[in-house]
């Protein structure tokens, strides 16, 4: 089935518009960047996966692209899970900071390893890419770490973190995580035709993601609405304050 870029150009859009609506809004800088961050490399994805599909045959570093975007979604996540956990944030951040260091690392790597990732076809909706073991296998361990990294924190921090508020925000953020997460493996599995692209079924299941995303700043915006003192008040939160 000939691929279109309808689905992939609409989410996109979606995700671009509420990084902007995030950005311009009140509420807590870090949560607020952060949650950006991670709408902006969903919809960037998005955006690399149509140039993918849609160019003649020869897509150069493009498809290597597509995994340099998707590398920084994992330390971003664990990043905004560490942000809402109150005192107990630390090591949440420390981890963070170690899976930014490591997605480093990979981009240089996949940066000079042409071999890295190639484009294997283009269907419907969803992209498939070929990559070479053992390759694959360490990226994959680096990104379902930061993924299991994303869940454990925002369980923890629905359930535990000091605050009311970082609790109902954490629960959001899990909400979305295991809402684009467990469709997308299962499509995955069981969807022959889909077999192999669970890069491209997770990025598109991801505006599952996005939409609890924008639910987590209204919640945020409730708390700290416009013409507040924003720093002052991630002083009553330990949260903010890290």
């Amino acid at each position: 089935m000939a691929y279109s870029p309808a689905l992939a150009a609409v989410t996109a859009a979606f995700e671009v518009g509420a990084a902007i609506w995030v950005l311009r809004g009140s509420g807590r800088r870090a949560v607020l960047r952060t949650a950006a961050g991670i709408l902006v490399f969903l919809a960037g994805y998005q955006i690399v996966e149509v140039a993918i599909c849609s160019a003649a045959p020869g897509y150069g570093f493009l498809p290597r692209l597509a995994f340099t975007v998707v590398t920084w979604l994992p330390p971003l996540g664990i990043l905004l899970a560490a942000l809402l956990l109150g005192e107990r944030a630390r090591p949440a951040r420390l981890f963070a900071y170690g899976m930014f260091a490591l997605a480093g690392a990979i981009i240089v790597w996949i940066a000079v390893d042409r071999s890295f990732a190639t484009l294997s076809v283009c269907n419907a909706v969803y992209a498939k890419y070929e990559n070479p073991m053992p390759r694959f296998l360490a990226y994959s361990s680096y990104y379902w770490l930061g993924l299991l990294g994303l869940v454990s924190l925002a369980a923890y921090g629905a359930f535990r973190s000091t605050d009311a508020h970082d609790r109902r925000l954490s629960r959001q953020l899990l909400a979305g995580s295991l809402a684009f997460l467990v469709p997308a493996v299962i499509t995955s599995e069981f969807v022959p035709a889909t077999q192999g692209a669970l890069p491209s079924v997770m990025c598109h299941f991801a505006i599952v993601l996005a939409i609890f995303l924008v639910r987590l700043v209204y919640l945020e915006r409730l708390v700290y609405p416009a013409g507040k003192n924003v720093a002052a008040q991630e002083d009553e939160h330990p949260s903010a304050a890290g």
